[in-house]
């Protein structure tokens, strides 16, 4: 029943928090009239800050849904971790998996991340960037010890990724929509 009750909170959230296409916020929310800046315009300080939130967001959440694309067909998926490593919001998967092999045709993705409540929810789109780099793949690793018994950094299956031209749209049953970029 729980696990019902978490399915249909999730399309409602993904449904309620609106289709916008733009990868990045406009420059006015003309339903908010609060000013968002675009990722173009927006400073290294508030970038880094927008990331922070981003990352303590989907930790807050534990697991969270990427979407992907095969062709016409979309995919969802859970993932459960995710790191700032160097300035960047890192996101890993294995090379192997079908996931892994969409991410590489098209970088275009969107994650939703439901906090336990069920009354709040983030929706993150950008672009997946392959990231080959030991020491990054060895840092997630350190960070995340349970991924250890799964992965390597140096076994040709780990596959690490960072986002770009990022845009998270904070939603609520109960507040308005607020949305930052990186």
């Amino acid at each position: 029943m729980k696990r019902l009750l978490f399915v249909i909170v999730a399309v409602v959230a993904l449904t309620a928090c609106g289709d916008k296409q733009s990868p990045t916020p406009s420059k006015e929310s003309s339903e908010q009239g609060n000013k968002v800046e675009t990722n173009d315009t927006i400073s290294q300080e508030m970038k880094e800050a927008n990331m922070q939130e981003v990352q303590a967001y989907l930790k807050e959440c534990g697991a969270f849904f990427i979407a992907t694309a095969d062709g016409d067909q979309p995919h969802v998926r859970p993932f459960g971790v995710s790191e700032i490593i160097d300035g960047r919001l890192y996101i890993m998967t294995g090379k192997v998996k079908d996931v892994y092999k969409q991410m590489s045709k098209n970088g275009k993705f969107e994650i939703c991340a439901l906090k336990k409540s069920g009354t709040e929810w983030m929706r993150l789109s950008g672009t997946l960037v392959n990231d080959e780099s030991l020491a990054v793949k060895e840092e997630f690793l350190n960070r995340n010890e349970s991924l250890k018994s799964m992965y390597k950094a140096d076994d040709d299956n780990m596959a690490i990724l960072y986002i770009t031209n990022a845009t998270a749209r904070f939603c609520s049953f109960s507040a308005p929509e607020r949305e930052v970029g990186f």
